[in-house]
Protein backbone atom coordinates (compact mmCIF):
# COMPACT_ATOMS: atom_id res chain seq x y z
CA UNK A 1 0.00 0.00 0.00
CA UNK A 2 1.30 3.44 -0.94
CA UNK A 3 -0.18 6.33 1.02
CA UNK A 4 1.94 9.00 -0.71
CA UNK A 5 0.15 11.41 -3.03
CA UNK A 6 1.08 11.50 -6.72
CA UNK A 7 3.21 14.55 -7.50
CA UNK A 8 0.48 16.24 -9.56
CA UNK A 9 -2.09 15.86 -6.78
CA UNK A 10 0.32 17.11 -4.12
CA UNK A 11 1.05 20.16 -6.29
CA UNK A 12 -2.70 20.85 -6.59
CA UNK A 13 -3.17 20.44 -2.83
CA UNK A 14 -0.37 22.93 -2.20
CA UNK A 15 -1.94 25.47 -4.58
CA UNK A 16 -5.29 25.16 -2.81
CA UNK A 17 -3.57 25.54 0.56
CA UNK A 18 -1.85 28.75 -0.57
CA UNK A 19 -5.13 30.21 -1.85
CA UNK A 20 -6.88 29.32 1.41
CA UNK A 21 -4.07 30.69 3.60
CA UNK A 22 -3.51 33.90 1.63
CA UNK A 23 -6.95 34.78 0.26
CA UNK A 24 -9.62 33.23 2.46
CA UNK A 25 -8.50 32.81 6.07
CA UNK A 26 -7.65 36.54 6.46
CA UNK A 27 -11.25 37.39 5.48
CA UNK A 28 -12.78 35.37 8.32
CA UNK A 29 -11.90 37.98 10.96
CA UNK A 30 -13.58 40.85 9.08
CA UNK A 31 -17.32 41.27 9.81
CA UNK A 32 -17.70 42.91 6.40
CA UNK A 33 -16.92 39.55 4.77
CA UNK A 34 -20.25 38.08 5.91
CA UNK A 35 -23.85 38.43 4.80
CA UNK A 36 -26.83 38.41 7.16
CA UNK A 37 -26.84 34.59 7.32
CA UNK A 38 -23.13 34.19 8.21
CA UNK A 39 -22.15 33.27 4.64
CA UNK A 40 -19.48 34.90 2.54
CA UNK A 41 -20.97 38.17 1.24
CA UNK A 42 -22.10 37.75 -2.41
CA UNK A 43 -20.01 40.56 -3.99
CA UNK A 44 -16.87 39.25 -2.32
CA UNK A 45 -17.78 35.68 -3.24
CA UNK A 46 -18.12 36.63 -6.91
CA UNK A 47 -14.63 38.19 -6.99
CA UNK A 48 -13.01 35.24 -5.23
CA UNK A 49 -14.72 32.76 -7.56
CA UNK A 50 -13.20 34.55 -10.56
CA UNK A 51 -9.79 34.30 -8.87
CA UNK A 52 -10.27 30.57 -8.30
CA UNK A 53 -11.19 30.08 -11.96
CA UNK A 54 -8.12 31.97 -13.13
CA UNK A 55 -5.89 29.81 -10.95
CA UNK A 56 -7.39 26.55 -12.25
CA UNK A 57 -8.98 25.64 -8.91
CA UNK A 58 -12.60 25.62 -10.05
CA UNK A 59 -15.18 22.78 -9.98
CA UNK A 60 -12.40 20.24 -9.57
CA UNK A 61 -14.74 17.24 -9.51
CA UNK A 62 -16.16 18.00 -12.95
CA UNK A 63 -14.66 16.86 -16.29
CA UNK A 64 -11.98 19.05 -17.82
CA UNK A 65 -14.05 19.26 -21.00
CA UNK A 66 -16.72 21.11 -19.02
CA UNK A 67 -14.34 23.49 -17.29
CA UNK A 68 -13.57 21.40 -14.23
CA UNK A 69 -10.52 19.70 -12.83
CA UNK A 70 -11.31 16.08 -13.67
CA UNK A 71 -10.36 14.75 -10.23
CA UNK A 72 -10.97 11.19 -9.11
CA UNK A 73 -12.79 10.60 -5.83
CA UNK A 74 -9.41 10.14 -4.12
CA UNK A 75 -8.26 13.43 -5.62
CA UNK A 76 -11.41 15.10 -4.38
CA UNK A 77 -10.72 13.84 -0.84
CA UNK A 78 -7.35 15.58 -0.85
CA UNK A 79 -8.60 18.79 -2.44
CA UNK A 80 -11.84 19.20 -0.50
CA UNK A 81 -10.16 18.68 2.85
CA UNK A 82 -7.65 21.41 2.04
CA UNK A 83 -10.37 23.76 0.78
CA UNK A 84 -12.39 23.60 3.98
CA UNK A 85 -9.58 24.70 6.24
CA UNK A 86 -11.44 27.97 5.68
CA UNK A 87 -15.13 28.22 6.41
CA UNK A 88 -15.41 30.06 3.07
CA UNK A 89 -13.46 27.52 1.03
CA UNK A 90 -15.93 25.11 -0.61
CA UNK A 91 -18.29 27.75 -2.01
CA UNK A 92 -15.40 29.75 -3.47
CA UNK A 93 -14.09 26.71 -5.37
CA UNK A 94 -17.60 25.53 -6.41
CA UNK A 95 -17.25 22.44 -4.24
CA UNK A 96 -20.02 23.15 -1.71
CA UNK A 97 -23.23 21.30 -1.00
CA UNK A 98 -25.73 20.98 -2.54
CA UNK A 99 -24.30 22.05 -5.91
CA UNK A 100 -21.39 19.65 -5.61
CA UNK A 101 -23.59 16.58 -5.12
CA UNK A 102 -26.04 17.71 -7.79
CA UNK A 103 -23.26 18.20 -10.34
CA UNK A 104 -21.84 14.75 -9.63
CA UNK A 105 -25.28 13.21 -10.08
CA UNK A 106 -26.21 15.07 -13.27
CA UNK A 107 -22.82 14.45 -14.86
CA UNK A 108 -23.32 10.74 -14.28
CA UNK A 109 -26.96 10.23 -15.31
CA UNK A 110 -28.00 13.04 -17.66
CA UNK A 111 -28.03 12.34 -21.40
CA UNK A 112 -25.35 14.44 -23.13
CA UNK A 113 -27.96 16.50 -24.98
CA UNK A 114 -29.41 17.70 -21.64
CA UNK A 115 -26.16 18.65 -19.92
CA UNK A 116 -25.73 22.03 -21.56
CA UNK A 117 -29.13 23.16 -20.25
CA UNK A 118 -29.20 21.59 -16.79
CA UNK A 119 -25.60 20.90 -15.74
CA UNK A 120 -23.28 23.44 -17.36
CA UNK A 121 -24.81 26.53 -15.68
CA UNK A 122 -24.12 24.94 -12.26
CA UNK A 123 -20.55 24.06 -13.22
CA UNK A 124 -19.98 27.59 -14.48
CA UNK A 125 -21.31 29.05 -11.24
CA UNK A 126 -24.02 31.00 -13.09
CA UNK A 127 -26.81 29.37 -11.05
CA UNK A 128 -27.29 27.46 -7.82
CA UNK A 129 -29.20 24.20 -7.53
CA UNK A 130 -31.14 22.26 -4.90
CA UNK A 131 -32.10 18.65 -4.19
CA UNK A 132 -35.71 18.44 -2.99
CA UNK A 133 -36.26 15.17 -1.14
CA UNK A 134 -36.87 15.72 2.60
CA UNK A 135 -40.49 16.27 3.75
CA UNK A 136 -42.15 17.63 6.92
CA UNK A 137 -44.16 14.49 7.67
CA UNK A 138 -42.29 12.03 5.51
CA UNK A 139 -38.88 11.14 4.21
CA UNK A 140 -35.66 12.14 5.86
CA UNK A 141 -33.20 9.30 6.12
CA UNK A 142 -35.86 6.99 4.61
CA UNK A 143 -36.81 8.08 1.05
CA UNK A 144 -39.59 5.46 0.95
CA UNK A 145 -41.67 7.78 3.17
CA UNK A 146 -42.11 10.26 0.30
CA UNK A 147 -45.65 11.65 0.14
CA UNK A 148 -45.19 14.42 -2.44
CA UNK A 149 -46.93 13.04 -5.52
CA UNK A 150 -46.33 13.25 -9.26
CA UNK A 151 -49.35 12.34 -11.37
CA UNK A 152 -49.49 12.00 -15.14
CA UNK A 153 -50.99 14.96 -16.99
CA UNK A 154 -50.56 14.20 -20.68
CA UNK A 155 -46.89 14.63 -21.55
CA UNK A 156 -46.18 16.15 -18.14
CA UNK A 157 -46.36 15.37 -14.44
CA UNK A 158 -48.41 17.40 -11.93
CA UNK A 159 -46.66 17.78 -8.57
CA UNK A 160 -48.49 18.26 -5.25
CA UNK A 161 -47.03 18.14 -1.76
CA UNK A 162 -44.43 19.74 0.51
CA UNK A 163 -40.69 19.59 1.06
CA UNK A 164 -38.56 21.12 3.78
CA UNK A 165 -34.96 21.69 4.87
CA UNK A 166 -34.14 22.02 1.16
CA UNK A 167 -30.63 23.46 1.21
CA UNK A 168 -30.00 26.44 -1.04
CA UNK A 169 -33.60 26.65 -2.26
CA UNK A 170 -33.97 30.40 -1.81
CA UNK A 171 -31.20 31.06 -4.36
CA UNK A 172 -31.56 27.96 -6.54
CA UNK A 173 -32.60 28.11 -10.19
CA UNK A 174 -32.36 24.38 -10.95
CA UNK A 175 -34.09 21.79 -8.76
CA UNK A 176 -33.93 18.00 -8.60
CA UNK A 177 -37.20 16.71 -7.16
CA UNK A 178 -38.08 13.27 -5.76
CA UNK A 179 -41.81 12.46 -5.89
CA UNK A 180 -44.07 9.42 -5.59
CA UNK A 181 -45.46 8.01 -8.83
CA UNK A 182 -46.82 4.67 -7.52
CA UNK A 183 -47.20 2.63 -4.34
CA UNK A 184 -44.57 0.08 -5.41
CA UNK A 185 -42.14 -0.43 -2.50
CA UNK A 186 -39.00 -0.32 -4.65
CA UNK A 187 -40.16 1.45 -7.80
CA UNK A 188 -42.59 3.97 -6.39
CA UNK A 189 -40.42 7.09 -6.64
CA UNK A 190 -39.35 9.11 -9.68
CA UNK A 191 -36.87 11.97 -10.02
CA UNK A 192 -37.42 15.13 -12.06
CA UNK A 193 -35.68 18.37 -13.00
CA UNK A 194 -37.51 21.67 -12.89
CA UNK A 195 -36.66 25.33 -13.29
CA UNK A 196 -37.31 27.79 -10.46
CA UNK A 197 -39.27 30.06 -12.82
CA UNK A 198 -41.92 27.37 -13.37
CA UNK A 199 -45.33 28.21 -11.84
CA UNK A 200 -47.11 25.94 -9.40
CA UNK A 201 -44.72 25.94 -6.45
CA UNK A 202 -43.46 28.41 -3.84
CA UNK A 203 -41.15 28.84 -0.88
CA UNK A 204 -43.15 28.98 2.35
CA UNK A 205 -40.27 30.04 4.56
CA UNK A 206 -36.55 30.00 5.13
CA UNK A 207 -36.25 27.82 8.22
CA UNK A 208 -34.19 29.40 11.05
CA UNK A 209 -31.46 27.05 12.19
CA UNK A 210 -28.92 26.81 15.00
CA UNK A 211 -25.81 27.03 12.86
CA UNK A 212 -24.49 29.10 9.98
CA UNK A 213 -26.36 28.61 6.71
CA UNK A 214 -25.36 27.77 3.17
CA UNK A 215 -26.21 30.37 0.51
CA UNK A 216 -29.95 30.11 -0.03
CA UNK A 217 -30.71 28.72 3.42
CA UNK A 218 -32.80 25.67 4.30
CA UNK A 219 -36.32 26.18 3.02
CA UNK A 220 -39.82 24.75 3.17
CA UNK A 221 -41.53 24.41 -0.23
CA UNK A 222 -45.10 23.77 -1.29
CA UNK A 223 -46.13 22.25 -4.63
CA UNK A 224 -49.70 22.97 -5.74
CA UNK A 225 -49.82 21.91 -9.37
CA UNK A 226 -46.30 22.37 -10.72
CA UNK A 227 -46.19 20.81 -14.20
CA UNK A 228 -42.92 19.14 -15.18
CA UNK A 229 -42.53 17.86 -18.77
CA UNK A 230 -41.80 14.15 -18.98
CA UNK A 231 -38.66 15.08 -20.93
CA UNK A 232 -37.28 16.42 -17.63
CA UNK A 233 -37.58 13.08 -15.87
CA UNK A 234 -34.30 11.60 -14.59
CA UNK A 235 -33.80 7.95 -15.55
CA UNK A 236 -36.96 5.84 -15.80
CA UNK A 237 -40.31 6.08 -14.08
CA UNK A 238 -39.79 4.39 -10.73
CA UNK A 239 -36.03 5.00 -10.64
CA UNK A 240 -36.20 7.75 -8.02
CA UNK A 241 -34.74 5.59 -5.26
CA UNK A 242 -31.84 4.71 -7.56
CA UNK A 243 -31.27 8.42 -8.21
CA UNK A 244 -31.17 9.17 -4.47
CA UNK A 245 -28.72 6.32 -3.88
CA UNK A 246 -26.42 7.52 -6.64
CA UNK A 247 -26.47 11.08 -5.37
CA UNK A 248 -26.37 10.60 -1.63
CA UNK A 249 -23.57 8.02 -1.51
CA UNK A 250 -20.86 10.25 -2.94
CA UNK A 251 -22.40 13.39 -1.43
CA UNK A 252 -22.13 11.90 2.06
CA UNK A 253 -18.46 11.31 1.46
CA UNK A 254 -17.82 14.81 0.14
CA UNK A 255 -19.34 16.15 3.36
CA UNK A 256 -16.77 14.08 5.24
CA UNK A 257 -13.94 15.38 3.06
CA UNK A 258 -14.89 18.96 3.85
CA UNK A 259 -15.51 18.30 7.57
CA UNK A 260 -11.97 17.00 7.93
CA UNK A 261 -10.69 20.38 6.77
CA UNK A 262 -12.81 22.18 9.38
CA UNK A 263 -11.63 19.76 12.08
CA UNK A 264 -7.99 20.33 11.17
CA UNK A 265 -8.51 24.08 11.27
CA UNK A 266 -9.93 23.87 14.78
CA UNK A 267 -6.80 22.09 15.97
CA UNK A 268 -4.55 24.55 14.16
CA UNK A 269 -6.19 27.45 15.99
CA UNK A 270 -6.17 25.64 19.34
CA UNK A 271 -2.57 24.46 19.05
CA UNK A 272 -1.34 27.94 18.17
CA UNK A 273 -3.19 29.36 21.17
CA UNK A 274 -2.00 26.86 23.78
CA UNK A 275 1.60 27.13 22.50
CA UNK A 276 1.58 30.84 23.44
CA UNK A 277 -0.83 31.03 26.37
CA UNK A 278 0.75 30.89 29.83
CA UNK A 279 -1.12 29.99 32.99
CA UNK A 280 0.15 29.22 36.51
CA UNK A 281 3.76 29.47 35.46
CA UNK A 282 3.81 27.39 32.24
CA UNK A 283 2.45 27.33 28.72
CA UNK A 284 -0.75 25.35 28.30
CA UNK A 285 0.72 23.02 25.71
CA UNK A 286 3.18 21.72 28.31
CA UNK A 287 0.34 20.47 30.48
CA UNK A 288 -0.41 16.76 30.15
CA UNK A 289 -4.17 17.34 30.24
CA UNK A 290 -3.97 19.71 27.26
CA UNK A 291 -1.73 17.33 25.35
CA UNK A 292 -4.27 14.55 25.90
CA UNK A 293 -7.11 16.62 24.48
CA UNK A 294 -5.14 17.59 21.39
CA UNK A 295 -3.83 14.09 20.80
CA UNK A 296 -7.28 12.50 21.03
CA UNK A 297 -8.80 14.98 18.59
CA UNK A 298 -5.87 14.62 16.17
CA UNK A 299 -6.08 10.83 16.30
CA UNK A 300 -9.80 10.85 15.53
CA UNK A 301 -9.23 13.17 12.57
CA UNK A 302 -6.57 10.86 11.18
CA UNK A 303 -8.81 7.81 11.59
CA UNK A 304 -11.50 9.70 9.69
CA UNK A 305 -9.06 10.59 6.91
CA UNK A 306 -8.13 6.95 6.42
CA UNK A 307 -11.78 5.89 6.29
CA UNK A 308 -12.58 8.65 3.79
CA UNK A 309 -9.66 7.59 1.59
CA UNK A 310 -10.73 3.95 1.75
CA UNK A 311 -14.25 4.90 0.67
CA UNK A 312 -13.03 7.25 -2.06
CA UNK A 313 -10.76 4.53 -3.43
CA UNK A 314 -13.67 2.06 -3.42
CA UNK A 315 -15.81 4.53 -5.38
CA UNK A 316 -13.02 4.95 -7.92
CA UNK A 317 -12.99 1.16 -8.35
CA UNK A 318 -16.68 1.22 -9.29
CA UNK A 319 -18.11 0.13 -5.93
CA UNK A 320 -21.12 1.82 -4.31
CA UNK A 321 -18.98 1.72 -1.11
CA UNK A 322 -22.07 1.80 1.13
CA UNK A 323 -20.31 0.18 4.06
CA UNK A 324 -17.18 2.31 3.71
CA UNK A 325 -19.14 5.55 3.34
CA UNK A 326 -21.33 4.80 6.38
CA UNK A 327 -18.24 4.18 8.53
CA UNK A 328 -16.63 7.40 7.34
CA UNK A 329 -19.82 9.39 7.89
CA UNK A 330 -20.18 8.31 11.54
CA UNK A 331 -16.51 8.66 12.46
CA UNK A 332 -15.84 11.97 10.71
CA UNK A 333 -19.00 13.60 12.07
CA UNK A 334 -17.83 12.69 15.57
CA UNK A 335 -14.27 13.79 14.84
CA UNK A 336 -15.44 17.21 13.68
CA UNK A 337 -17.49 17.70 16.82
CA UNK A 338 -14.60 16.53 19.02
CA UNK A 339 -12.15 18.90 17.30
CA UNK A 340 -14.48 21.88 17.56
CA UNK A 341 -15.33 21.17 21.20
CA UNK A 342 -11.67 20.64 22.09
CA UNK A 343 -10.63 23.88 20.41
CA UNK A 344 -13.37 25.86 22.11
CA UNK A 345 -12.44 24.41 25.51
CA UNK A 346 -8.76 25.20 25.09
CA UNK A 347 -9.43 28.71 23.80
CA UNK A 348 -11.71 29.43 26.75
CA UNK A 349 -13.77 32.61 26.48
CA UNK A 350 -11.96 33.50 23.25
CA UNK A 351 -13.32 30.31 21.71
CA UNK A 352 -16.86 31.17 22.79
CA UNK A 353 -16.52 34.60 21.22
CA UNK A 354 -16.52 35.46 17.52
CA UNK A 355 -12.83 36.40 17.59
CA UNK A 356 -12.04 33.08 15.89
CA UNK A 357 -14.16 30.89 13.55
CA UNK A 358 -14.25 28.11 16.16
CA UNK A 359 -17.70 29.06 17.50
CA UNK A 360 -18.99 29.17 13.87
CA UNK A 361 -17.57 25.69 13.27
CA UNK A 362 -18.89 24.44 16.63
CA UNK A 363 -22.46 25.40 15.74
CA UNK A 364 -22.08 24.05 12.21
CA UNK A 365 -20.58 20.78 13.45
CA UNK A 366 -23.69 19.64 15.30
CA UNK A 367 -25.56 19.06 12.05
CA UNK A 368 -22.90 16.59 10.87
CA UNK A 369 -24.45 13.76 12.88
CA UNK A 370 -27.84 14.46 11.27
CA UNK A 371 -27.47 15.42 7.60
CA UNK A 372 -27.48 12.79 4.84
CA UNK A 373 -28.51 10.11 7.29
CA UNK A 374 -28.29 10.33 11.07
CA UNK A 375 -25.40 8.46 12.68
CA UNK A 376 -27.86 5.93 14.13
CA UNK A 377 -29.07 5.07 10.62
CA UNK A 378 -25.53 4.50 9.39
CA UNK A 379 -24.79 2.28 12.40
CA UNK A 380 -27.90 0.31 11.50
CA UNK A 381 -26.59 -0.06 7.93
CA UNK A 382 -23.25 -1.28 9.23
CA UNK A 383 -24.91 -3.77 11.57
CA UNK A 384 -26.79 -5.13 8.58
CA UNK A 385 -23.55 -5.65 6.68
CA UNK A 386 -22.00 -7.34 9.71
CA UNK A 387 -24.94 -9.75 10.05
CA UNK A 388 -24.80 -10.69 6.37
CA UNK A 389 -21.04 -10.85 5.93
CA UNK A 390 -19.86 -12.18 9.28
CA UNK A 391 -16.07 -12.35 9.40
CA UNK A 392 -15.93 -11.26 5.74
CA UNK A 393 -17.04 -7.80 6.93
CA UNK A 394 -13.33 -7.27 7.66
CA UNK A 395 -11.96 -8.69 4.39
CA UNK A 396 -9.11 -6.72 2.81
CA UNK A 397 -9.82 -7.70 -0.77
CA UNK A 398 -7.07 -9.05 -3.01
CA UNK A 399 -5.46 -7.37 -5.99
CA UNK A 400 -5.77 -9.31 -9.22
CA UNK A 401 -2.41 -8.88 -10.94
CA UNK A 402 -2.12 -9.79 -14.62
Amino acid sequence: MDFALPAELEELRARIARFVDERLIPLEADPASYDAHENLAPPLLARLREDAKREGLWALAMPRARGGGGLSRVGMAVAYEEMNRSIFGPVVFNAAAPDDGNMLLLERILPEEMKERWLQPIIDGRVQSAFAMTEPDGCGSDPSLTYTRAERAGDAWRITGRKWFITGAENAKIFILIARTSEDERKGLTAFLFDAESPGWSIVRRIPIMGPEEHGGHCELVFDGLLIPDSQRLLGVGDGLKVTQIRLGTARLTHCMRWLGLARRCLEIATDHVARRRSFGMTLIDRESVQGLLAQAAMEIEIGRLLVMRAAWALDQGSFARKEISMAKVVVADALHRAADTALQLLGAKGYSKDTPVEWIYRYARQARLVDGASEVHRMVLAGFLRREGRHFFAWGARRDG
